[in-house]
Formats: structure tokens, sequence, C-alpha cells
């Protein structure tokens, strides 16, 4: 588990650039944002226990040894603009699955006649099967 040992705070400035300051420590946070409690719940172990401040969103993970506070704005914008985000498109196959796939596409279609085949020679022989009883019967 890495140490979290540089808290960066992410603002935005007046003319709407995005104004990070990386600090060594969590004291001139403590000045400048009062400390409402800590976190207890994050997934990222490194998380637990660093503080909550009144008025940022965090702490947030960011890389090995960083954790992030945001402000409200800030967290809402890039959120937006993470969620507006056009998915990427993915390929679900390869050229070389392509081709296995068609193959197996063959392979299955040839069972299924095969199948096809036998249940026809299976019904066949019932009815004659049936039929050659009748007439033992009747006789």
């Amino acid at each position: 588990m890495a140490k979290k040992d540089t808290f960066r705070i992410v603002t935005r400035g007046s003319d709407g650039s995005l104004l990070i300051r990386d600090y060594p420590t969590c004291d001139p946070i403590l000045e400048m944002h009062m400390q409402v409690g800590t976190d207890d719940c994050s997934t990222d172990l490194a998380i637990r226990g660093m503080p909550v401040f009144r008025g940022l969103i965090g702490p947030i993970p960011e890389g090995k040894n960083i954790v992030r506070y945001e402000s409200p704005e800030v967290f809402e914008t890039l959120t937006k603009e993470w969620i507006n985000q056009a998915p990427k498109r993915r390929r679900r196959r390869t050229a070389k699955s392509e081709m296995a796939a068609k193959e197996l596409d063959a392979n299955e279609a040839d069972m299924a006649e095969d199948s096809v085949a036998n249940t026809g020679m299976v019904a066949s022989s019932i009815v004659a099967n049936s039929l050659i009883d009748n007439e033992l019967s009747m006789n």
C-alpha cells in the first residue's frame, strides 16, 4: 500500500481555468478549510483516515501517492464531462477470431444437418417397424 504524501487541491480560476495546487502535508489545507471528519469508507485503503474538509470533495485517489480534493463546481463539471464522453468503440472480434467463428458456424451447420439426417433415419426406422408389427399382428 503506497503512502499518499501529496495533497492536491483543484479549483476553478476566475477565468474558468483549473487551478491545481500541491502540498506536501495537509496542514496548509487545514488553515484554509475546516476538517469535518475523516474518510472511513474508501476502497483505496491508503486513503482511509485522510481528512474530509468542508467545501471540498474528497479525498479522491490520484496516482500512487496523490490525494486529490476538488471544489464542488470542479467536481460537478469534470463529472459531467466524463459522463458525456462518447464510449470507445470496441471490436468484438479480430480477423483471426472472425475466421474461427466462421469455421465454428460451418461445423455447427454440418452437425445440425447430420442430426436432422439421423433423426430422419430413426423416424423412418420407427415407422417401418410399426408397419411390420401391424402386418404381423394381423396375420
